[in-house]
């Protein structure tokens, strides 16, 4: 009688336990996105003057190494500057990407900001003046799970992040011309 009980319960023990397995995989590397996009902006928040193109390229690809030991193949990484003015519109100042485009420069970007960042009312609003210049930091990965793909098949885990340059107005990129 046991061993039959036992014949029942053990598939539903199995997908238990396969399914735990990928959902902590999942929240692993959800983890890692999340520290991935900050260390974007905290890397780039670091220069006072100027990013060239090969520092760029670097804190870049430095985004996808906080992702090991999982594969970066599925990894895209965004470092933009957005501009705002006083009525809370942005402009992409400048947009790099690894494994991907960056946003296009001179155009609103595709999304709307939190209203921190746009609103002047916000109490302790993150722009004391105008042009305020944001740093946001994009990662988003496709995660495939082991066990699960036929179920869910492969999903997306994103994070963005948004900060103030920390020591000037504004970071400038030395293939873009000044406009800060």
């Amino acid at each position: 009688m046991a061993a039959i009980e036992f014949g029942y319960l053990f598939p539903v023990l199995l997908v238990m336990l396969l399914a735990s397995i990928d959902a902590g995989r999942a929240i692993a590397i959800s983890m890692k996105v999340r520290s991935a996009s900050y260390a974007v902006d905290a890397m780039a928040n670091q220069y006072t003057v100027s990013i060239d193109d090969n520092t760029m390229q670097a804190i870049l690809g430095a985004a996808a190494t906080v992702l090991a030991p999982y594969p970066s193949g599925p990894t895209t990484v965004k470092l933009s500057q957005i501009s705002i003015d006083s009525s809370g519109n942005p402009t992409v100042v400048w947009s790099d990407g690894y494994n991907t485009t960056g946003y296009t420069v001179g155009s609103p970007p595709p999304f709307s900001l939190p209203s921190q960042w746009t609103t002047t009312s916000v109490p302790n609003n993150a722009c004391s003046s105008y042009p305020c210049y944001v740093l946001l930091g994009e990662v988003a990965y496709t995660y495939t799970p082991m066990f699960g793909n036929f179920i869910t098949g492969p999903f997306n885990l994103s994070d963005k992040v948004y900060v103030t340059p920390r020591s000037v107005a504004c970071i400038q990129r030395n293939s873009i011309p000044a406009t800060c």
